[in-house]
């Protein structure tokens, strides 16, 4: 698919044969991102499976601390936003992302994401979708604890938000008449989003606006795989590498902060 106008061409075509886009050496190193495990999960995919798969995992890890904790303990405990600033608990808003109230909320956002996720990561890459979600995730969780400290939030909504963000960037940039449809496409997703935070009082508005801001702006600046050089696309590995890694910190102190088993019974 070409990452200018999105027609299909052939995987060794060097110009687009529809819109004149010189396609280069970068669209036949994304083909092959994320071609692991045999097939068994598809390549469009990959990512946003692993992503969800951690989401699923903590969603059962949160569920069995339920009965000990009680629903707001047991995702504060497990890195839930809240009181972060005060508390310098930052790793809360990395956290934050990957948990869930309950089946309907998990249901929503992972239907979004299987969706979204594989879309946003073959125009952008596998390293700038890393990088675009993470911004996403924690930028929608320090609006929301800038404008309500006290309140517990989680979900990975901020992150789906920036990857819409991120499409709507995408459609900014590409001057086409399918870049147009691009655009107001996922400015429709954004304003859907936006307004079911109006009618349903759990819903974070401010993460979503957050991430919706933070995913339109890194995008916009990292611009597409196949308008890049090598170094370029380098650098970005590098920083994708960089938020897995402040990820991974990030649940190492969620870890120890975790309450100690007399705390527990």
């Amino acid at each position: 698919m070409c990452p200018n106008c999105r027609a299909f061409i052939g995987r060794m075509d060097r110009t687009c044969p529809y819109c004149g886009e010189r396609l280069g050496g970068s669209v036949a190193r994304q083909n092959t991102e994320g071609e692991l495990v045999g097939g068994i999960i598809p390549q469009a995919h990959f990512t946003t499976i692993l992503i969800l798969m951690v989401n699923v995992g903590l969603y059962i890890a949160t569920q069995m601390f339920v009965k000990y904790l009680g629903p707001g303990g047991a995702l504060a405990a497990f890195g839930g936003k809240f009181d972060v600033m005060n508390r310098h608990e930052y790793w809360r808003f990395v956290c934050a992302g990957f948990l869930h109230a309950d089946f309907l909320h998990i249901a929503l956002n992972s239907w979004a994401l299987y969706d979204l996720g594989a879309q946003t990561e073959n125009v952008f890459g596998t390293a700038r979708f890393l990088c675009i979600y993470f911004v996403a995730t924690v930028g929608g969780f320090y609006l929301s604890n800038a404008m309500h400290p006290g309140i517990l939030s989680i979900g990975s909504s901020a992150g789906i938000m920036g990857l819409i963000g991120a499409m709507i960037a995408f459609g900014v940039q590409n001057r086409t008449t399918v870049g147009k449809a691009i655009r107001s496409f996922y400015i429709r997703w954004a304003i859907y989003g936006l307004a079911m935070g109006l009618f349903l009082s759990v819903t974070d508005n401010w993460a979503h606006i957050g991430g919706l801001v933070g995913g339109f702006g890194l995008a916009y600046i990292a611009g597409t795989p196949v308008r890049s050089s090598r170094s370029s696309d380098s650098v970005w590995q590098v920083l994708a590498f960089a938020c897995l890694a402040l990820t991974a910190y990030s649940f190492f102190l969620m870890y120890q902060h975790f309450p100690a088993a007399n705390e527990l019974r």
